[in-house]
């Protein structure tokens, strides 16, 4: 038994899929750190309301995001505009239900901003996963 499970870590492992999961897990953990910060900064500093906040911060983590997914994640080839487009498309989605379960989060279940932020920052990237594998950035 062991050496089966051994042996499927190992497969799953070397997969490629397992690669660029591991990859977009850290182009994501910056995407989303550079939201972070924006967004707290914003809200303590520049006084703004969060969801207003996060829309700032939303733009400026997508540059991280499209450059570090297009460029180490997927290696993708594809056309810049294309992928661009495509990605811009699979952002805005990843967006608006970022920005519509942090409302959910803040207005209706009456969280704190952090938390919140941090659980929608947990939901939403597995999503916008599988949109850039397989269609955004698809070989």
């Amino acid at each position: 038994m062991k050496r089966v499970i051994h042996k499927s870590v190992i497969v799953v492992a070397k997969h490629p899929t397992t690669h660029q999961l591991f990859r977009f897990g850290i182009v994501g953990s910056f995407a989303a750190l550079t939201n972070f910060i924006i967004v707290v900064l914003l809200v303590e500093f520049g006084k703004l309301h969060p969801l207003t906040a996060n829309v700032f911060a939303f733009m400026i983590a997508f540059q991280v995001s499209f450059y570090g997914h297009k460029l180490w994640t997927f290696s993708s080839k594809g056309k810049h505009l294309s992928s661009l487009t495509k990605f811009l498309i699979v952002s805005g989605f990843g967006f608006c239900l970022n920005e519509s379960l942090y409302a959910l989060f803040l207005q209706i279940l009456k969280l704190h901003y952090i938390p919140a932020l941090i659980v929608v920052l947990m939901i939403v990237p597995p999503i916008t996963f599988t949109l850039s594998k397989f269609w955004a950035f698809a070989k």
